[in-house]
């Protein structure tokens, strides 16, 4: 009998590694993730970047090597790989960290390259974001840089499938960089309240707003002229004090 436990944790471990892997080779081609779902005929491998060509390879070369390294280390049965382009990849935490990571080896300054990563970020629409850049910045002593933009959640059950968030590492003459990329991706969270104002209609067919806070409201009311003769009822709405 299978142990149902030993399973599902081989699974996920064999999931984990093979994500390291991907993310360690195929950083430059902005890799976001992948998935590993088991058919009677072999094995499916979704991988997700931002760059599909890279990990293809010219005629398909790299992407054959990948399928046989993925058999023989991983013991993946038949892998069926297929690569596909991110949706938003500016939404996705993991490629925008590699893309920040990649910006910084080529030179870039750091402060620079973090203002522009949140810009295209909330350019993007997203609800607020948070990069992080730590290392041998400015000196010999290593610090961080962070910078904020919009709201991001630090903790509650939005945190778990509004944030994003990624590391990726930067290795440059002074030392390795790290960079961290949060973002709180544009959705509504599940404590979020709204009130619907009430709307009146008038005697036209048209809407009219509800009364204030505060109003008063008369009615059967009648009304003497200066000639000593009365009015037709009305209704009247008027603000203030009674």
């Amino acid at each position: 009998m299978v142990n149902v436990r030993k399973y599902f944790l081989q699974k996920y471990m064999t999931r984990v590694m093979v994500d390291q892997y991907l993310a360690k080779q195929f950083y430059n081609a902005e890799y976001s993730g992948v998935e590993i779902n088991r058919s009677p005929i072999g094995t499916r491998v979704i991988i997700y970047a931002g760059r599909p060509a890279m990990i293809i390879g010219k005629g398909g070369r790299t992407i054959k090597q990948l399928a046989q390294i993925l058999e023989k280390h991983y013991q993946i049965e038949n892998p069926q790989i297929t690569v596909t382009n991110v949706e938003k990849p500016e939404l996705d935490a993991r490629v925008m960290a590699f893309r920040l990571a990649i910006t910084l080896e080529k030179g870039y300054h750091f402060r620079r390259a973090a203002f522009i990563t949140v810009r295209k970020i909330m350019n993007a629409g997203a609800l607020g974001t948070e990069v992080v850049i730590s290392g041998k910045l400015s000196s010999e002593r290593a610090r961080y840089e962070k910078l904020k933009e919009g709201t991001v959640y630090k903790s509650g059950q939005s945190l778990d499938y509004m944030v994003d968030r990624a590391i990726a590492i930067a290795t440059l003459k002074p030392g390795i960089f790290g960079v961290e990329v949060v973002i709180t991706k544009p959705l509504n969270p599940i404590d979020k309240m709204s009130l619907n104002e009430d709307v009146n209609m008038n005697e036209e067919g048209g809407e009219s707003p509800a009364p204030s806070q505060g109003a008063i409201t008369v009615t059967n009311v009648s009304f003497i002229d200066n000639e000593g003769g009365n009015k037709n009822d009305e209704t009247k709405t008027r603000g203030g004090e009674s």
